[in-house]
């Protein structure tokens, strides 16, 4: 399996959330975990085209700093990088509350109406009948403005899904364990792989890079809702401690500054 690291996982290590930071750094950092100019110089433009980061200056003495679209986004993705940490040390307990959303759009505003089920998805929702989804979890803060005025909403204590009204069999076959935790072999990989050739930074990209393509496809259900012990939390917290080492072997560049709880 690769250990290759994404220019945009790169990109968005050295992102602050308010300021500018050095292209030259990012270009530097790149070139020393072996990741050649050319696909960093085509990350930015793709971030700069989708309306995340701007750039100013060129080359190496260029300068990129988030816009509010992108640190909305990224606001997303550390939001819930914070949730999962918080959940599995007991901190986030799920609160016994079943969130039903579902979309009344008129045919005139299909796009908001596609966009909310490509979103709610994403987020972690999972259809549990025709234009009906749930969730443990209260999503709505996270949607998008324009979907407030057609969203339907409701919370439930108990809920009944094809016959099955306890929680660990509604949550087992809406979203199968065994399909998420297959999703966290990039993660295990990166924790078994010992290499002393590279810096503390390097792996502690490397690690961040395996952290995010876990957690993409993973709906974050509260822990309580799982039969048995859950791999998942077995991994990231042997990530944590890792992290947490390498960062007091590297403290000169900090990076993904804000992603876990003080």
């Amino acid at each position: 399996m690769t250990e290759k690291i994404s220019p945009r996982t790169l990109v968005e290590a050295f992102l602050p959330f308010d300021g500018e930071v050095d292209l030259s750094l990012i270009y530097d950092t790149a070139n020393e975990i072996g990741i050649e100019d050319q696909p960093v110089r085509l990350t930015v433009r793709r971030l700069v085209a989708a309306g995340e980061i701007t750039q100013r200056g060129r080359g190496r003495s260029g300068r990129l700093e988030l816009t509010e679209a992108g640190r909305d986004r990224l606001s997303g993705d550390r939001a819930a990088v914070r949730l999962v940490f918080a959940q599995d040390a007991g901190a986030a307990p799920w609160d016994g509350l079943w969130r039903l959303l579902a979309i009344s759009a008129p045919e005139s505003r299909r796009v908001v109406r596609d966009a909310f089920r490509r979103d709610i998805v994403s987020l972690g929702a999972a259809s549990c009948s025709t234009g009906l989804y749930v969730t443990p979890h209260d999503l709505i803060p996270l949607l998008s403005p324009d979907v407030s005025p057609y969203l339907v909403a409701a919370e439930a204590e108990n809920l009944t899904v094809r016959g099955l009204d306890d929680p660990q069999e509604i949550v087992e076959s809406l979203w199968p364990a065994q399909g998420i935790i297959d999703g966290y072999a990039p993660l295990a990989h990166a924790l078994g792989a010992v290499s002393e050739s590279i810096t503390p930074l390097a792996r502690r990209l490397r690690l961040a890079d395996a952290l995010e393509k876990a957690l993409r496809d993973d709906p974050l259900i509260p822990t309580e809702l799982r039969v048995g012990p859950w791999e998942p939390v077995h991994l990231r917290r042997r990530w944590l401690e890792r992290w947490d080492q390498l960062n007091d072997s590297d403290g000169a560049r900090p990076i993904f500054q804000g992603w876990l709880p003080e």
